[in-house]
């Protein structure tokens, strides 16, 4: 997992950070699940990328949990964690926070595991490097 208070955001850098836009919204002001999920992938996809050492495919997500709405106007930061390196594959727990918008308020919206698979340039499964092969995430 990221953190160890569930009450703030996690003590790192986040993988992304986007503003919720109106274009993302339904009627009611809500930002649709559909683009948060977008952002969640963007910043797993950019860790995977970084400790594949190349491209990933987005290949599941498991254990997607929706906490609480986005808003217009919220800054959306999603932190991304290695859970699990296998032979081909990377696992990647993502939380999303929000600083609401006009306040200091912040709360975590989503969490879910996405898992990504290294791919070579024919996009069939290549092996991921060794740690030490790798650039710092």
């Amino acid at each position: 997992m990221l953190q160890a208070d569930p009450a703030a955001p996690p003590g790192t850098e986040p993988a992304l950070r986007a503003i919720a836009m109106p274009a993302d919204a339904n009627p009611n002001g809500d930002i649709f699940g559909g683009w948060l999920l977008a952002q969640m992938d963007l910043a797993g996809g950019s860790v995977a990328v970084q400790r594949a050492r190349g491209r990933v495919a987005t290949v599941a997500i498991t254990g997607m949990t929706f906490h609480r709405p986005v808003f217009i106007g919220d800054e959306v930061s999603c932190y991304a964690a290695i859970q699990r390196i296998g032979r081909s594959s990377l696992t990647i727990h993502i939380e999303s926070w929000v600083r609401r918008h006009l306040s200091n308020e912040r709360v975590k919206v989503t969490e879910g595991t996405f898992t990504y698979v290294a791919i070579d340039a024919a996009r069939r499964p290549r092996a991921v490097p060794p740690a030490e092969d790798t650039i710092a995430v």
